[in-house]
């Protein structure tokens, strides 16, 4: 019988807060709160999605000695309203299995109904001695503070290009791919900070490639232009040629590309550009030269406006090159003026 086959974010899903990559001030201050025997009652696990909230969550339950029928997961997404926090206050009564304490990991907290909310915060105001609370949430400005006071509050950083390239490298590895640096933090990009995106990228990466990962098949995937295509764009829009502008991004329609990722994929180029010009990056790069020529375009500002009108092009996916256009020419006519 074949074995069941593991997504990649699930197989390399850490399983001790050893495993852990790019949280280690959170790590040190569980561990430390293990070991001094100073565990809250309730805490408030906060973060990007993808960057291993429920997974710390069941680390932390089982270090604390609770096997693995004391710790129960709930989505709050799905089991929102107050019966189910009715049942949930219940059910906290009664006492672990066979573990000091009993976990609820109570994830997408802020999706919880108001009355939802309030009938959970009476139970966090006074639980039981052998009951834990971990609320993890993407989004805590959403629970009331009433709950978000009562807990012990845990933030979550996002993984910054080079440490998610170096995880994904580091499991192409182990999966006997060859993940070169430069495809490693092309993917890391993609990713958005997310662990699981990431990885769930890779996966589809190594599933097309051979023992070296082609990073032609890396951009082929993603749906990205190559370097160099990219960079006459950037040309076009420093020497403020609009015609030219369009009939590059046109090239990169026709290409079947992906408009979002390159429109992501320009704003980097820029990023990289800027910090030519401030001493950070590297003089040999393509683009060191127009950092230098154009310092009015190759800017904190430029990559603030590209930014604020990313929106544009995902309002519409049948609509997102003409939305890529638009926004290029338009900064370009505000700097004609």
């Amino acid at each position: 019988m074949s074995e069941t086959y593991l997504a990649l974010y699930r197989k390399y899903r850490p399983q001790t807060f050893s495993d852990v990559v790019g949280q280690e001030q959170l790590v040190e201050l569980l561990t430390s709160t293990i070991k001094q025997k100073k565990i809250s009652h309730a805490y408030l696990f906060c973060g990007g999605r993808g960057t291993g909230k429920t997974t710390v969550a069941r680390i932390f339950a089982r270090d604390i000695g609770c096997n693995p029928e004391d710790i129960i997961e709930i989505d709050a997404a799905s089991n929102r309203g107050i019966d189910e926090i009715r049942e949930l206050r219940e059910a906290v009564r009664t006492l672990p299995f066979s573990s000091p304490y009993k976990v609820y990991i109570v994830d997408e907290a802020h999706m919880l109904t108001k009355e939802a909310a309030n009938a959970l915060l009476k139970t966090l105001e006074e639980p039981p001695s052998h009951v834990i609370f971990i609320l993890a949430t993407t989004d805590p400005d959403k629970l009331p503070q009433t709950i978000v006071s009562r807990c012990q509050k845990i933030i979550f950083k996002q993984p910054d290009v080079k440490t998610l390239a170096d995880r994904l490298i580091h499991v192409a590895k182990e999966e006997g791919k060859k993940l070169t640096e430069e495809s490693g933090e092309l993917l890391a990009r993609h990713g958005k900070g997310s662990y699981r995106d990431a990885l769930g990228i890779l996966e589809q990466v190594l599933a097309v490639s051979k023992k070296d990962v082609e990073h032609e098949a890396v951009i082929t995937l993603l749906g990205t232009p190559k370097k160099e295509a990219l960079i006459d764009v950037l040309i076009a829009f420093c020497e403020k040629k609009e015609k030219v502008i369009t009939e590059k991004i046109a090239v990169l329609e026709n290409d079947k590309l992906v408009a979002l990722r390159v429109y992501d994929e320009f704003i980097e180029l820029v990023r990289q550009g800027l910090l030519i010009r401030v001493g950070e990056g590297s003089d040999e790069s393509e683009i060191a030269k127009f950092a230098k020529e154009y310092p009015y375009v190759i800017s904190s500002k430029t990559i603030l406006d590209l930014l604020e009108k990313r929106y544009l092009l995902e309002v519409s996916s049948q609509h997102a090159w003409t939305a890529f256009t638009a926004v290029l020419l338009l900064l370009t006519e505000e700097r004609k003026n």
